[in-house]
């Protein structure tokens, strides 16, 4: 039911070089239960065994084979009003995400989508499943985060409005890496 929803994004997300082979994921909320999908799967070839339905609250036992970032979603769930959340590892923003603590699109159409990203876990440890209160936290003020060194995590009713919100920082950063190179910087910074 979910499956090509599923694999419209993930085949975009990897096209587009947001995520690499078996990296990122997606999940949905459905009252109680999360899709989320399995650990280590290729987003760019969805299929029906890489989707896992578990608990919002309990484990189940497909559990195990869900995305090592499960608690991450699992906090964001609980903590706002979510139905659908991407997190991807889009390497313009990756690469800001070294050297900024928060990242404001150059472009008017940028902000006004996402605002102004954080750019948590500074002197944290980053790692696949951690920081999932601070992000949680975060999202109840913004529509997308960014990880330091890590990736992105967007929010939003549908995994569409997710995926905007992605693509969008992802744009605004490789524009603002390329004026980097350029020893050029926007004026109305």
């Amino acid at each position: 039911m979910f499956l090509s929803q599923f694999q419209a994004i993930g085949r975009d997300l990897f096209g587009r070089g947001l995520v690499c082979s078996c990296s990122g994921n997606m999940s949905l909320r459905r009252g109680d239960n999360i899709i989320i999908t399995r650990r280590d799967a290729k987003l760019s070839d969805l299929q029906e065994h890489d989707l896992i339905e578990t608990g919002l609250n309990k484990n189940s036992r497909t559990t195990p084979l869900a995305s090592v970032e499960l608690v991450v979603h699992r906090a964001i769930y609980h903590s706002t009003p979510a139905l659908a959340i991407i997190h991807a590892h889009p390497p313009h923003t990756v690469a800001l995400s070294l050297t900024e603590m928060e990242i404001v699109p150059n472009d008017a159409e940028g902000l006004s989508l996402v605002g102004r990203v954080p750019v948590l876990g500074w002197n944290m440890e980053v790692k696949a499943g951690g920081l999932a209160e601070v992000i949680a936290q975060a999202l109840k003020q913004q529509r997308i985060v960014v990880v330091h060194g890590h990736g992105s995590f967007a929010i939003g009713q549908l995994l569409e409005e997710a995926y905007n919100c992605t693509t969008m920082l992802e744009e605004s950063c490789r524009v603002t890496c390329l004026l980097k190179s350029l020893n050029v910087m926007p004026l109305n910074r």
